[in-house]
């Protein structure tokens, strides 16, 4: 595997919030990686998953399929994807494709959490 074709998921557990860092490049051969990823955390009961994009530098049309292939079910188990801290270049491909109606986007990690908590407090 070359520098380029690197890729990291790290999950961390805040409150009822599970939080993936992604890290280097999320494409056709790094996207089965994310997607086991987000199946232990719903199959562990977790329907909140905040996804930080901080690290990620380059995300192909398969990788935005795994987001797609999840949302449907986070969402009917009362939970969602939100995704934050997206390089311009990386939000430009989710902005051309229409994810930002589809997603809640924010720059900011502390701001995407707070939007967990408005959601559950509404409960």
């Amino acid at each position: 595997m070359n520098q380029n074709s690197k890729f990291l998921v790290s999950n961390t557990s805040l409150d009822n919030v599970q939080l993936l860092h992604l890290h280097g490049y999320l494409d056709a051969h790094t996207a089965p990686d994310l997607e086991n990823a987000i199946s232990r955390i719903i199959n562990k009961g977790h329907s909140n998953i905040l996804v930080s994009f901080k690290e990620l530098d380059y995300i192909s049309s398969a990788g935005l399929g795994v987001f797609m292939a999840f949302i449907e079910d986070v969402r009917d188990k009362g939970g969602d994807i939100k995704l934050c801290n997206m390089k311009p270049k990386v939000f430009s491909v989710f902005d051309l494709l229409g994810f930002p109606l589809l997603f809640d986007i924010t720059e900011d990690e502390q701001l995407a959490l707070s939007k967990f908590s408005n959601i559950n407090s509404d409960k």
